[in-house]
């Protein structure tokens, strides 16, 4: 039998703890900071362990003729010991000061770095400095500024220091979190590798938070494989809490939503209390696509404009200055552009505004493709089917906007697509499951619903029906439950609801906290686009996704924090 558990040694046992009678004894003290060990304060060289053992060993062997110069008990020793504790002290200080001063520095350069990453923000700053500094007092305000580190590489360091901060309260917040919903997305930057955007919605106990948990490198392949590998990957590096994803939204490609090997499918394998959303704003964009004889006409369209803007450098310049001098309302024709949402609408409405304008145009050109276009433009059908197509894209285009943004609910967006759908008849049944329930988060005084329970239940299967029934009729039967609702919006009322009604509100905020489309990944590739440019195209991968979460966060990293733990060093 091993007897390593009976002679395992403890220090708690061995009571290594400061005593007092040491520094009249030894000439040692403890300072007055974390971790501090023994300090001789004849040489100020620290001891390992504390025992008196070690304090006594050090004292007599190096210094032994101490004892002698100075008896113990005596005044002389006193004095003595008081002098070298005075001079510890005051060495000590000047250190601190030093150290103090130093941190500011550093701190000053990591509130830099969360702005700018930029060494330029330190010469305007000298320079705006030095043109108002008018009295000596300056100098030093100008020299702490010199001193400040904000060089490429310790830019990168506090970024670094800024952004894993950032990541950690969203780390913490996930975990704290009863639920969250994820959206994700794909996007190519700017040196055509690809880009895994991976976007996290929870709520912290006091709001609503849209926070980037990750942007992932897709270096060769992106199919659904591919992402699942990752995905899962970064779920196992950071112990990512997956049976708490209420939904995942992503767009309709085939690598995201594949019934097979999509990422949606392999990650339900794994999480299958998880929901699925088809962004709704695709959604909105397929249902825009055209098809048939409008089709026809839009491409029509788009030759012309193309004819116009494209032909030659110098038919363009010569539209331009036909519109100038007829004074319109804009000054050019828009391109299309098919991914960009809005864009045929906007070009639409522009080639409307400016119809008189182009078929002049078309009358003065030389060029044989003029007189196609220009009977085109002029016949009646054309021009009704031209007209429609551009109202209809307005009323899109007006829908799309109301869906874009951070922090829409899913209740908001359905409201609106609902909205649409009633006043066009274009959308039919493709609206997210379960919009009974998020019908009674919008509006939870009016649900009489008799298989509402049920629907909750399915929605949440944690829910109890029965003690869900109860709480929905004393919740609806409560006039200041009704003075709430009229009083908050939406998120405060569910977040000030009285716990009296534990379970509509859990089942509310599980449904606020799901992402209602992929439009915070979209937004972010267009922030990646700007940090990682053709003149910056070395950046690398981590430094990317450290840049792009201070970009996008709603957090405030803790500076100070950063400073104590010795993340982030002085050096330049």
């Amino acid at each position: 039998m091993s007897l390593s558990k009976a002679l395992k040694r403890k220090i708690d046992s061995e009571c290594r703890t400061y005593k007092e009678e040491w520094k009249q004894r030894y000439a040692f003290i403890l300072p007055a900071f974390i971790n501090a060990k023994p300090t001789c304060l004849i040489c100020n060289e620290a001891v390992a362990v504390c025992k008196e053992y070690n304090i006594r060993r050090h004292h007599e062997t190096k210094h032994g003729q101490f004892k002698n110069a100075y008896p113990p008990g005596t005044e002389v020793r006193t004095n003595k010991i008081k002098a070298l504790e005075a001079g510890y002290a005051h060495s000590n200080k000047i250190l601190v000061r030093s150290f103090t001063e130093q941190q500011r520095v550093t701190s000053a350069s990591l509130k830099a770095a969360w702005v700018t990453d930029a060494e330029v923000f330190k010469e305007v700053m000298v320079a705006v400095l030095e043109e108002l500094a008018t009295d000596k007092s300056m100098d030093g305000v100008i020299a702490s500024v010199k001193q400040m580190p904000l060089s490429a590489r310790s830019a990168s360091r506090r970024i670094e220091s800024l952004s894993d901060d950032v990541r950690g309260s969203i780390m913490s917040g996930l975990s704290q979190a009863n639920y969250f919903s994820v959206a994700i997305d794909e996007s190519t930057d700017n040196t055509d590798i690809s880009q895994m955007c991976i976007y996290v919605r929870y709520f912290d106990g006091k709001e609503f938070r849209e926070e980037l948990l990750a942007l992932i490198p897709l270096e060769g392949n992106t199919t659904g494989d591919v992402t699942f590998a990752k995905v899962e990957e970064f779920i196992k590096q950071h112990a990512l809490p997956i049976e708490k994803i209420n939904l995942i939204v992503t767009d309709g490609a085939p690598a995201m939503v594949g019934c097979h090997r999509g990422l949606v499918a392999r990650l339900k394998e794994i999480a299958p209390q998880m929901h699925a959303l088809h962004c709704l704003i695709h959604q909105s964009v397929l249902c825009a696509r055209l098809s048939g004889e409008l089709k026809s006409v839009m491409d029509k369209v788009m030759r012309v404009i193309n004819f116009v803007r494209g032909a030659s450098s110098t038919q363009h310049r010569l539209f331009r200055q036909l519109v100038a001098e007829s004074e319109a309302c804009y000054e050019d024709l828009l391109l299309h552009n098919d991914v960009r949402w809005l864009s045929k609408g906007k070009a639409l409405e522009r080639f409307c505004a400016l119809l008189d304008q182009v078929k002049t145009f078309l009358r003065m050109s030389k060029m044989r493709a003029s007189n196609d276009h220009l009977a085109f433009l002029e016949g009646e059908m054309s021009i009704s089917n031209i007209a429609f197509l551009t109202d209809i894209f307005g009323h899109l285009n007006q829908l799309n906007l109301q869906l874009q943004g951070r922090g829409k609910t899913i209740g908001d967006m359905i409201e609106k697509m609902d909205s649409f759908t009633r006043k066009l008849e274009l959308f039919q049944s493709d609206l997210a499951s379960g919009s009974e329930i998020v019908g009674f988060v919008r509006d939870p005084l009016s649900t009489r619903s008799e298989e509402f329970s049920s629907l909750a239940k399915t929605t949440m299967s944690s829910l109890d029906e029965a003690t869900l029934q109860l709480e929905l009729i004393d919740f609806q039967s409560s006039s200041l439950v009704r003075d709430a609702f009229s009083a908050h919006s939406v998120e405060d009322f569910w977040i000030g609801c009285s716990e009296e009604y534990m379970g509509i509100k859990k089942l509310a905020l599980y449904v606020l906290t799901m992402f209602p489309s992929t439009y915070t990944c979209e937004s972010s590739f267009s922030s990646m686009n700007a940090i990682k440019t053709h003149e910056r195209n070395r950046l690398t991968n981590a430094s990317l996704e450290n840049c792009l979460r201070i970009k996008v966060t709603s957090l405030s990293p803790d500076i100070h924090k950063i400073l104590t733990e010795g993340r982030s060093h002085f050096s330049h």
